[in-house]
């Protein structure tokens, strides 16, 4: 029987553990992390690995409801192994490298992602929002400098000066200010840190709004991405499909300009439109319960600058993406392991704030270029005017008999950004890009070696002479390691003199052919923004 509800409904699929609120006094801790979503728990992590005590404070009082991101890109998978949970991920998730895409009832496009044998995880992973977090929440139970305070929601930022913040939170137990060194924005595409900051968004907001439904149904159909193009129940727009864990599909479909939300998400309207789309796919009558159901709209937005005063803003509270391309979350994944290592030295006196300004530098061209992709990909879906639905049309119809068209289809995945022009980078070599997650024995990769959040040096043989440098500065205070490894050769460091230094979040910040003790130690110090360290 086909039971959808104008409420989303609570997923069966996690554990849904309701916390008491925390008490209405202030914390202690030098950091604060607003918002108890991915971003935010991901960058509660990374901060406590560089040894930094953190309240993450969230105005609600469980994980998310309903699925909302689901698919994991293999980049943040990386990021999230560094944050302790890529393997429940792994084995909880679906891992899947194809799309389709289809129009007329002809498959006329197929992208298929590069999955070498080498690579530890797959080009995407499918798995709901909500059981992402609980696994997050459970590697902060492990983490003495993590305190998560639950109910507790932030009304008013009244300082944010050189010396610090001051802001309210109310509670059910009444308001209370609360002073910290540093906060952190993870407070979700309807920031209220943004608005209270006065903070306005730059870029084009889409007309076109969909409907995402995860239903509870059994098809038979792999784990792929699929597209409908102009599909005859909802014509001139267009139609995916995911599977994801546990029996649960998300259908998300194109409406009307002139219907609302409130119109879209009643359950006739919810069972005519999901029956007919089970019908087109072959499967018509077949049972399904919905699951959860909600209404987006399209936009490709960011802030300027993410570090305003005190506050550093993360996720969708710096940047609205459109998830065509899985943008959203995995965009957002990159901002909370950039932030945290950067923000982690700044609070603990190893680097000076100036160390900041990088991460805006780099994070806003991220999310500049991502936009620039997004929004192709945005126009094809939802053509924003006539000229653009002209072409699109044209597109569609060419690619039934012109194979020279259907790459226009390709849906331009998120992608890992390299930071080529950040002023952290030095050597003699390009660098920023990420480490390459080589594989060096049978369930041993590289990136395995780079996971708590130190700056390591790589090379394929040992630099005894180098380990002085490192020591010195793991007496300042600054996590250093070295990881030699004869594979390591595959990446070009064939040389007794060749090395690599990898940044905490995994980047490259500097190449050498040959590299000594004093450009070694530059390196460093230009990578924590060129100040000295107290």
């Amino acid at each position: 029987m086909h039971q959808p509800a104008t409420e989303p409904r609570r997923s069966i699929y996690h554990r849904y553990r309701v916390h008491a609120p925390a008490p209405a006094v202030a914390t202690e801790a030098p950091v604060l992390v607003v918002g108890g979503g991915p971003i935010g728990l991901v960058t509660a992590l990374g901060l406590a690995q560089q040894g930094v005590r953190c309240a993450l404070l969230t105005a609600e009082l469980q994980v998310s409801e309903g699925s909302r991101a689901i698919v994991f890109t293999r980049r943040s998978m990386e990021i999230l192994q560094q944050a302790g949970v890529a393997g429940e991920v792994q084995s909880l998730g679906l891992a899947w490298r194809h799309g389709n895409s289809y129009y007329r009832g002809q498959r006329v496009f197929r992208m298929e992602a590069p999955f070498p044998e080498d690579d530890r995880f797959a080009p995407m992973t499918n798995l709901q929002q909500q059981v992402l977090e609980e696994k997050l929440l459970d590697a902060i139970a492990r983490e003495p400098l993590i305190e998560v305070r639950w109910g507790h929601k932030l009304v008013a930022v009244h300082e944010n000066t050189a010396q610090g913040v001051q802001v309210e939170f109310d509670t059910p137990a009444g308001p209370y200010t609360q002073r910290a060194a540093w906060l952190v924005a993870a407070d979700g595409a309807r920031s209220v840190l943004r608005q209270l900051c006065g903070l306005k968004l730059e870029g084009a907001a889409y007309e076109g709004r969909f409907v995402i439904a995860d239903i509870r149904v059994d098809l038979p159909l792999p784990t792929e991405r699929l597209a409908f193009f102009d599909p005859d129940w909802n014509p001139g727009n267009t139609v995916l499909m995911h599977r994801e864990p546990q029996g649960i599909w998300r259908v998300d479909y194109q409406l009307p300009p002139d219907e609302t939300p409130e119109q879209a998400l009643a359950p006739e309207a919810l069972r005519t439109r999901i029956d007919a789309q089970l019908a087109m796919i072959g499967h018509p009558g077949v049972p399904w319960e919905l699951d959860w159901s909600s209404v987006y709209s399209a936009r490709t937005l960011t802030l300027p600058d993410y570090v305003h005063g005190r506050i550093a803003f993360v996720g969708d509270a710096a940047h609205l993406l459109p998830i065509f391309g899985v943008r959203g979350a995995n965009t957002g994944f990159q901002d909370a392991q950039n932030l945290a290592w950067k923000l982690g030295l700044v609070a603990r006196g190893i680097a000076g704030p100036g160390l900041l300004a990088s991460y805006s530098h780099e994070r806003v061209a991220a999310a500049r270029e991502i936009i620039e992709e997004a929004g192709k990909s945005t126009r094809f879906m939802t053509p924003p005017t006539r000229g653009f639905r002209l072409l699109r049309d044209a597109v569609l119809s060419l690619s039934l008999t012109h194979e020279f068209v259907r790459p226009l289809y390709h849906w331009r995945t998120s992608r890992p950004h390299d930071y080529r022009d950040s002023p952290l980078n030095s050597g003699s070599g390009p660098a920023g890009d990420p480490v390459p997650n080589l594989k060096l024995a049978e369930g041993e990769h590289l990136l395995d070696h780079l996971c708590d959040g130190a700056f390591v040096l790589l090379s394929a043989v040992p630099r005894p002479d180098l380990e002085p440098v490192l020591e010195a500065w793991r007496g300042r205070g600054l996590k250093t390691a070295a990881f030699t490894h004869p594979a390591l050769s595959r990446l070009g460091l064939d040389d007794a003199g060749a090395a690599w230094l990898a940044r905490p979040d995994q980047h490259v910040c500097a190449r050498w052919p040959s590299v000594g003790a004093g450009e070694l130690h530059a390196a460093l110090q230009r990578a924590l923004g060129g100040a000295a360290p107290c």
